[in-house]
């Protein structure tokens, strides 16, 4: 682990570019111009309100965010930009894909990016070797991961896993974590009752279908788009973990410390947005069929239904200390951390608490 964290502030130093494979940049102008028709209609409205005195309102401020892979679990993330609600708070996000949690993290480490959303478990993991960072909010609630097969049969024990072989992203990925917790706990040994092969996040079932694995470890819409081409759910990680800090947003203390009105605009942004995500599923499938216009609607309106059915987005930015506590136990019995931090020391949850309270 020491040297995933050195490889991290690496990354950091040398102003780390990930592959042009990986990234993916969506940028959008939240502000729109006034029709023709709009014109008219404010023209008609009478003089007096064209003789009024414009009042200057300041641009929102640019701000480079990075998120772990381009993915359904970041619903909260895409309403809150479709929606405007980063923009009326203050932000404009201009978010790239990084092609995994440790790059997002290096991209805030290294300074490309002022926030980075992934596994959370970065922070304490660089906490624990003398870094930087904090987590201010949740961005996923549960794992949201599932086990998608064309061959093999529902799993309804993870000891029917044995024989299997299954694809997934590499350590310490998330999907890795749970993955590995889950077979181990059930008394399997990786390498002898049941294989785990890697691959790039995002291409796990491109894998699975070209036979290198019986079952994929993948997350929405590729797992919807999957089920298009005959593959089927054969288990959820989502139930039998349960609450479950996922995803966090991370960021430098000095960030903190120097622009904490950037730091609560991101905060104000995500509450509404969680808050839209789940009183109005239309409109989340409305925009994440923008998001992922390669795809046919009824299988992207299929993974939105799956990520409310097991209530995979946060349902509020602020980081609930049992979903975080999960989270903490599986790395450390994984070994991936001492487990020497506690949650006041890597958690500030006073911006999260603030938009939740507003």
């Amino acid at each position: 682990m020491l040297r995933f964290v050195k490889r991290l502030y690496a990354m950091g130093e040398l102003h780390f570019r990930f592959p042009s494979k990986w990234r993916m940049t969506v940028t959008r102008n939240q502000h729109g111009v006034l029709s023709r028709r709009s014109m008219l209609q404010a023209t008609a409205a009478g003089g007096i309100a064209l003789l009024a005195p414009r009042i200057a309102r300041a641009a929102p401020a640019e701000v480079n965010f990075s998120e772990a892979v381009h993915n359904l679990g970041y619903i909260n993330l895409y309403v809150g930009q479709a929606a405007g609600y980063f923009d009326q708070a203050g932000i404009h996000l201009n978010v790239s894909a990084a092609g995994g949690d440790t790059q997002a993290f290096a991209s805030v480490l290294g300074g490309s990016s002022i926030f980075g959303i992934g596994d959370p478990s970065m922070v304490p993991m660089s906490v624990e070797s003398g870094g930087p960072g904090k987590v201010v909010g949740t961005v996923v609630q549960r794992a949201h991961y599932f086990g998608v097969s064309k061959t093999a049969p529902v799993i309804t024990d993870p000891k029917m896993f044995k024989g299997l072989t299954i694809v997934t992203s590499p350590e310490p990925n998330t999907p890795n974590s749970v993955t590995k917790k889950l077979l181990q706990e059930a008394g399997l040994v990786i390498g002898k009752d049941v294989n785990i092969v890697t691959t790039n996040p995002g291409t796990e079932i491109a894998a699975m279908l070209a036979g290198q694995a019986d079952i994929a470890i993948a997350v929405q819409p590729n797992v919807a788009a999957a089920e298009s081409q005959g593959a089927k759910i054969i288990y959820d990680f989502a139930t039998p973990i349960g609450p479950f800090c996922n995803t966090g947003i991370m960021v430098l203390n000095q960030t903190i410390s120097s622009k904490p009105e950037i730091v609560q605009a991101l905060c104000d942004g995500f509450e509404k947005s969680c808050r839209r995500v789940y009183g109005d599923p239309a409109y989340a499938k409305e925009v994440a069929r923008k998001e992922f216009p390669d795809l046919d609607g009824a299988v992207v309106d299929k993974a939105i239904d799956a990520q409310l059915k097991y209530k995979i987005p946060a349902e509020t930015v602020v980081v609930d200390r049992v979903q975080w506590d999960t989270l903490m136990a599986m790395q450390k019995y994984l070994g991936n951390l001492k487990g020497t931090t506690t949650f006041d020391q890597i958690v500030d949850n006073s911006f999260a608490e603030k938009a939740k309270g507003s």
